[in-house]
């Protein structure tokens, strides 16, 4: 995957959804027309290449952060630009208009559980198109996009039977990128139209049980070890051009065109630790892509990714928990790992 030129190249420019959370942990989920109550309330980063780039910042990662996405001119908008440069974050790439504001999610995470529901207002991402992303500036090694299936503009189908997306990917690739996406869990359009053009300009793709299940057209169990890898291969069969990683609470597969397989379970975390999972697939990408950085192995790239998507959990925020990888490898020692069967 890695050529000369690529080597060269350092850091990621990370585009796509870029999203204020306004997370609210609760007693539980109600039934229509029923109540619950608020327990917590906070204002997060949200969307993949906000999360990721966040994340990548608590990991220590030491390679150059920047951003591309579209944010209202307004408070939020301002909030997202000024935290990214608290962060370190390179924010040029962030563009405001004043056609829409800015995205926003309003999620749910049951207390007792962790399990989220989301809320979600596109605003602005919603006109996020690939004139929107500057791919000349920089010498970044990667270029993710995030999430697919959640960005009206490059999502549409064209009559040529492209999209948006896919065709911003074609041009990051020929600029020397390596391509990385991932999608999003909304029971919402049509995964194949959607995702079946970008397929071949993807390097590496992300994605849980449920987005590989809506692709795939088919039954993707969680826990079950060979239905993730037998899923994982036919995403990869589909024409992804180097590795598929299939996520979920119980663990991790990888597999690779060059017939590479690996699997983990994730960190068995006490119940009471749980705050909230709000974030952790996009923190499993985040220490994935820190150990794929690294050259290691895929086994490895796996553990650092369910670490990371650990440490996520201690907060209800989607970034607050995650810390320096050390200490989220620490976290994995400490409480041991889940068997994939």
């Amino acid at each position: 995957m890695n050529t000369e030129s690529q080597v060269e190249r350092r850091g990621i420019l990370a585009a796509g959804n870029w999203i204020v959370d306004h997370v609210k942990v609760i007693d539980t989920y109600p039934d229509q027309d029923a109540l619950s109550f608020i327990l917590e309330h906070s204002k997060s980063n949200g969307g993949g290449p906000y999360n990721l780039l966040k994340d990548f910042v608590s990991l220590g990662v030491d390679f150059p952060l920047r951003a591309s996405g579209l944010v209202g001119d307004d408070d939020d908008g301002n909030w997202i630009i000024k935290d990214c440069l608290d962060s370190g974050i390179d924010a040029s790439g962030l563009i405001k208009t004043n056609l829409a504001s800015t995205s926003y999610t309003d999620a749910m995470s049951v207390l007792s559980t962790g399990r989220r529901t989301f809320f979600h207002h596109e605003g602005a991402n919603s006109l996020f198109d690939e004139k929107s992303v500057n791919l000349s500036v920089g010498d970044n090694k990667y270029f993710y996009l995030g999430y697919l299936l959640l960005l009206e503009s490059l999502d549409k189908v064209r009559e040529n039977g492209r999209t948006g997306a896919s065709e911003l990917l074609s041009k990051a690739s020929n600029s020397g990128f390596i391509n990385i996406v991932d999608l999003v869990s909304a029971q919402l359009g049509d995964y194949q139209s959607v995702i079946l053009p970008s397929l071949p300009e993807i390097d590496v793709l992300f994605l849980n049980e449920f987005e590989a299940g809506s692709l795939l057209a088919s039954e993707v169990k969680d826990s079950d070890l060979r239905s993730l890898l037998n899923a994982a291969r036919n995403v990869l069969d589909m024409g992804v051009r180097h590795s598929v990683v299939l996520h979920s609470s119980s663990g991790a597969v990888a597999v690779s065109s060059s017939g590479d397989t690996a699997f983990g379970g994730s960190v068995k975390l006490p119940k009471e630790m749980i705050k909230g999972a709000a974030g952790a697939g996009d923190a499993f990408a985040a220490g994935f892509i820190m150990a794929m950085d690294k050259s290691e192995t895929l086994n490895e790239c796996i553990r650092y990714g369910v670490c990371s998507a650990a440490s996520c959990l201690l907060d209800p925020t989607t970034s607050g928990g995650v810390m320096l990888i050390g200490d989220c490898l620490n976290l994995g020692e400490e409480h041991g790992f889940r068997t994939l069967n």
